[in-house]
């Protein structure tokens, strides 16, 4: 199993331990900003940018709210005893937004998520919520599919699973190498669809996509 832990790579369980030490005030986090737009080389007090540093914290709470939500708990509470159905329960085509943690630039895609169940199901809305916990964080592709997979293993016990995320790396898009339209494909398979060819080319096949991708482990 894996986890996602701050300032870290994922070791052991997928419960989330948030922060260690005292989270900066949101006076410090706006004089940041300042100092940012000071280097960047504007005038952080020149009219168009006064409200900036404000609107830049705003969107950090949105953009990495994940961190304050634990992924197992959402799981946990949504539990649906489905005894009599035991096919394969799909999620294509999630939309997918998070930031990569080497720039702290948008990654955008989609999530594609298939279990087996044993028994019991989740709600399909709580698979969406799940991914938005772990893409609301400082991320890189490999861990976030990791994620989302070990923890739908670890909470609804299914026969397997498998996630597969295409997305677009703003970091490699718009700067560095800036090569637009390529994006990277990464796969968790789990249980059945890693241990069965029949079971992981129903899914493939569900969701529209021949490749198996990366970190198929």
């Amino acid at each position: 199993m894996e986890t996602a832990v701050v300032g870290s790579r994922p070791t052991g369980s997928v419960r989330t331990t948030v922060g260690q030490g005292q989270r900066p005030s949101q006076a410090e986090a706006e004089a940041a900003v300042r100092t940012l737009i000071e280097w960047a080389g504007d005038d952080p007090d020149r009219e168009g940018l006064l409200g900036t540093p404000e609107r830049v914290v705003r969107a950090y709470e949105e953009f990495f709210a994940g961190y304050n939500k634990d992924p197992v708990a959402l799981l946990e509470t949504m539990f649906e005893e489905t005894a009599a159905y035991d096919e394969m329960v799909v999620l294509r085509d999630i939309r997918l937004e998070s930031h990569c943690e080497h720039h702290i630039v948008p990654i955008l895609g989609k999530v594609h998520i298939g279990y087996l169940p044993t028994g019991r199901v989740v709600g399909i809305s709580k698979l969406a919520r799940l991914v938005e916990v772990f893409a609301k964080r400082l991320q890189i592709q490999e861990a976030l599919t990791s994620q989302i997979a070990d923890t739908i293993q670890e909470v609804l016990s299914p026969h397997g699973v498998g996630v597969v995320i295409e997305a677009a790396h703003q970091c490699m898009t718009t700067r560095g190498i800036r090569k637009p339209g390529v994006s990277m494909v990464t796969s968790r398979l789990l249980g059945s669809f890693r241990n069965d060819p029949e079971t992981r080319r129903e899914f493939l096949a569900m969701i529209g996509s021949p490749r198996s991708g990366s970190n198929g482990s």
